[in-house]
């Protein structure tokens, strides 16, 4: 899961199509709009210089992109290392490599199409559906815990608790791991910044270690007593003969719990400050099913939750009119295609009642997100439970970002509403 990088140098990059911004800047990462507008005024298609290599921006070839087969998340099941120039794995970092190896957002069919098509029922629209009044009660248990403080840290007490005690539920481990959950999945996560360094590397491969740990204990009681529960579920899945080992059981489970989790909590603290800094009457945007739908669907394209997923040419290819080799990396900006004003009026307006809502923060094609479902219902019970029990929420300070740029989340998000 950790981030793809550009292994063989681009050169004769016209300066005209170059774009420079420090992933690591504060002033970037706190407002990427700003160099977003930039592309979309000037190269939607640009070669950003401090990745080295190629992104795009446009909401359109973000979206054909994501769905174009010849673009994959791994490519050495067509390229050697050595073809490549890619370096053998880090020794520092097996464990975390380990979690990766049967990653379903790291595989290409048929390896993907045969594990997602084995975890895939747990996730259906019908089935999480029937988690609704489990994830309304969650809500408002949250919400009693805190209501009586002056203010909060909504990050902390609210966004980050729901979506990790409803997947790690599903999956079937105890609601009070969640906070050993979180923690392991920060640390993992980190291996997605721009410029890791070895120390970073060190404590998300002890993070991955005490992960697969805890999971293995799991998987091990389920081989003995396997419950109603989806890791009893991957362990006794039987298609045709063919059944999950423990190794891609626990890879999948880990990603899961992951990802199950980390776009849930970005989007509800953005969306949450998105809607306090509108100045829109929270009321009107959940007076409807419809309309909570609507502004859930408004939340994940205005301001969403991960702005870059990084994808390998598998093969020498032309693009509309630009050259990638084999194992050259694109960046596909999910965030910048969000707010491409050729595709949304007024795009970086933050307007629920929009009529021409649609965003990618889910992706899209094979490796769309499987628990996009869940992560809708827990966002639409989570926005309209906090604004029904509190009508007067506001920030209590100015909201800042992560230093994780892939992951576009706030550090905190404190408010008030006495």
């Amino acid at each position: 899961m950790a981030a793809i990088i550009q292994l063989k140098p681009i050169t004769d990059v016209p300066d005209h199509r170059r774009a420079s911004a420090d992933p690591r800047d504060p002033d970037f990462y706190q407002n990427p709009y700003a160099f977003y507008d930039r592309l979309h005024a000037d190269n939607p298609a640009f070669f950003w210089d401090q990745y080295g290599h190629w992104c795009f921006a446009g909401f359109k070839d973000v979206s054909a992109l994501l769905r174009d087969k010849r673009f994959g998340r791994e490519i050495l099941h067509v390229a050697t290392r050595e073809e490549l120039g890619m370096p053998e794995p880090k020794p520092h970092t097996a464990a975390f490599d380990l979690t990766e190896k049967h990653s379903l957002l790291n595989l290409e069919p048929p390896g993907h199409t045969r594990l997602r098509t084995l975890v895939n029922r747990a996730f259906v629209s019908r089935h999480v559906e029937q988690l609704r009044p489990r994830i309304i009660r969650l809500a408002n248990e949250m919400i009693d815990s805190f209501e009586g403080e002056d203010s909060v840290d909504l990050i902390k007490a609210f966004a980050a608790p729901i979506p990790a005690i409803i997947i790690a539920e599903m999956i079937g481990l105890p609601a009070e791991s969640a906070p050993s959950l979180l923690s392991w999945s920060n640390r993992m996560v980190a291996m997605y910044m721009f410029g890791v360094s070895h120390e970073t590397e060190i404590d998300a491969n002890q993070a991955s270690q005490d992960f697969m740990d805890f999971v293995a204990e799991a998987i091990a009681d389920r081989r003995r007593q396997p419950r109603e529960d989806l890791l009893s579920h991957m362990l006794t899945s039987d298609r045709d003969g063919d059944r999950l080992s423990d190794e891609e059981v626990m890879s999948t489970a880990i990603l899961l719990l992951n990802a199950g989790h980390e776009a849930t909590v970005h989007t509800t603290g953005n969306g949450v400050k998105s809607i306090l800094e509108s100045g829109i009457d929270p009321v009107t945007l959940f007076s409807s099913d419809a309309q909570t739908e609507a502004t859930v669907e408004e939340c994940l394209r205005f301001d969403a939750p991960l702005h870059m997923f990084t994808r390998y040419a598998l093969s020498d290819l032309d693009y509309e009119g630009l050259h990638l080799r084999k194992g050259d990396v694109i960046g596909l900006m999910l965030g910048a295609a969000n707010r491409d004003p050729r595709r949304f009026a007024n795009a970086n307006s933050f307007d629920p009642f929009r009529t021409d809502g649609a965003n990618v923060s889910f992706g899209a094609g094979i490796h769309f997100c499987i628990g996009a479902p869940l992560a809708r219902i827990e966002l639409q019970v989570a926005f309209s439970e906090l604004f029904r029990r509190l009508p007067k929420l506001r920030l209590a300070e100015e909201p800042r970002y992560n230093d994780v740029y892939h992951f576009h989340g706030l550090e905190r998000l404190m408010v008030r509403w006495r």
